[in-house]
Formats: C-alpha cells, sequence, structure tokens
C-alpha cells in the first residue's frame, strides 16, 4: 500500500486543472455566497505541418503528453523518434508538430466508419483509423483481486482534483503491486492519451503494467489501451456491450465495478487470480 504522503508525486505539474469562481450556493432553507472549484475545460487545437488535424475539448494540462498521446493513437506517429518539432502555445490552446513523414492516415479517415468484412467480429465497427492503429495484446501479466482492489483505492486517494472538483476522470498507469503515473481530465479518452503520451516521451516500457480507471469502459476507451499495448484494465464503473466485444477480440482483461469488496470480470479472466 502506498502513504498518503507519498502521493503528491502523482500530481506534479498538474496545473491549469481547476478554476475558483464564486458561486450562489443554496444550503439549510437558504442562499449563501461563496467560491468554489471548478474543472477546467478548454479547446487544444493541434495542427501538424502546418494544417489543422483535431480540436479536442481538455483540461489543460500535460498538453504536450496529450498532444503525442493523440497523435500515436490516431496513427499519425509510433514513436517520438517521427516528430521533428513540437511547439505548445498554452495560452492560446495550440500544439504545433512538424513530422518527418506524412502517414497516410490523416483527418479525414479519423471519424469515418469503416465496415469490415469479418463477420460476427466487433472489429467491424472500428473507424479508420481504428483498422490501422488497434492491435490485439499479447501479455502474460497477472494480478491478483486483493491488488485490483489496493490499486482502485490507491488511485482515488490520489485523485485530489476529483475530489475537489467532482468533475474529472481518473487513469492510472501500474505495475500489479503499485501506481506508476495518474493523469486527471474532464474526458476518458484524453486521461488515456496523456498517459500515453507520457509513455512515448519518456520511453517507458510498457511491460507488466496495467491501466486502472475511473470512469465507464466505453469501446474509444477500449480501442486506446488496445493501441498502448496494455493486457488488463481495471475500472471503478461499468462496461458497454461493445467495450466487452472489443476486449474479447482484441485480447484484454477488463473488470468493472471494482467497490465495496466485490468486481466483475468481463472479459480474459485468467490474468485476474485469487
Amino acid at each position: 500500500m502506498i502513504r498518503r504522503e507519498e502521493l503528491s508525486k502523482y500530481n506534479k505539474e498538474a496545473h491549469n486543472i481547476m478554476k475558483k469562481r464564486p458561486i450562489i450556493s443554496y444550503e439549510k432553507n437558504q442562499f449563501s455566497e461563496k467560491e468554489d472549484v471548478i474543472a477546467a475545460e478548454s479547446p487544444l487545437t493541434i495542427l501538424v505541418n502546418g494544417e489543422e488535424f483535431a480540436t479536442l475539448l481538455c483540461t489543460p494540462s500535460y498538453v504536450e503528453e496529450l498532444a503525442v498521446g493523440f497523435l500515436a493513437s490516431e496513427g499519425m506517429i509510433r514513436t517520438m523518434d517521427d516528430i521533428k518539432s513540437l511547439s505548445v502555445i498554452e495560452e492560446k490552446g495550440f500544439v504545433y508538430v512538424q513530422l518527418y513523414h506524412t502517414n497516410q492516415l490523416n483527418e479525414k479517415a479519423v471519424s469515418k466508419r469503416y465496415i469490415g468484412s469479418c463477420c460476427g467480429k466487433s472489429r467491424q465497427f472500428y473507424f479508420q483509423n481504428d483498422v490501422k492503429t488497434a492491435k490485439t495484446v499479447v501479455s502474460r501479466t497477472t494480478v491478483t483481486a486483493s491488488q485490483c482492489f489496493n490499486l482502485m483505492e490507491t488511485m482515488q486517494a490520489a485523485s485530489t482534483d476529483f475530489q475537489q472538483t467532482g468533475g474529472l476522470h481518473n487513469v492510472a498507469l501500474c505495475l500489479p503491486e503499485e501506481l506508476v503515473l495518474t493523469r486527471s481530465d474532464i474526458g476518458r479518452h484524453n486521461g488515456l492519451d496523456k498517459i500515453y503520451g507520457h509513455c512515448l516521451k519518456h520511453r517507458l516500457s510498457l511491460k507488466n503494467k496495467l491501466i486502472v480507471f475511473s470512469g465507464r469502459l466505453s469501446s474509444e476507451v477500449l480501442l486506446k489501451v488496445s493501441k498502448i499495448g496494455v493486457g488488463i484494465v481495471l475500472s471503478k464503473s461499468a462496461p458497454t456491450t461493445l467495450a466487452i466485444e472489443l476486449a474479447d477480440d482484441l485480447g484484454i482483461t477488463t473488470a468493472g465495478f471494482i467497490r465495496n469488496g466485490r468486481f466483475n470480470v468481463y472479459t480474459h479472466p485468467e490474468r485476474i487470480t485469487s
């Protein structure tokens, strides 16, 4: 178990996550003025080789990691060696990226529907970019039931930004026995991109790693987990049907409703032991 006094190391550089503003509060049959802490949200526009690639609505922290992770998940880059230069104008919400080579994937394919020929398989639901970037995960990492509870508890204890705002999702990259790093964002998928971007920037090995998640396991979340290459994702919340189909197809172990001494395992249960 990680001690509470050690949790601050997971939140270093987590600037711009929240803003304070005056509000009117109603409590105990009366109104009063007070100051509240609100989760920050702002647009971040990513330009690749001078062309606008995408605009994300996000929590404006770790924006360089977010941009790198997003470009990798969309198939524009594979490693940091694909990036010639990257600059951030944080106050204006722009990230300028120069790539050595422009990938065949582009913004027109980011949300274009792809209908595959593999009848009955969840891969028929992939978008065009996902066809080339989602990958089947082969991982021998295992985690015990007690470790699942410990990791979820530790991530929640480290999520001080959520505790103050109530408006953020939290994602943690973990080893079975400890948290490695955690990120917060208004968007579940943005949190995963920040994790992915950090790993690419610091050339962090993903061997024996797993993802712990505060929110719902949607199909988009599962696809991003597969692109990162992690074989286990643990969530406090529920999965969707398509997420389960994708996880089953992509070799990812999914567990949800990890709370109050219980959880459900939906796919590839061999990686979670008693």
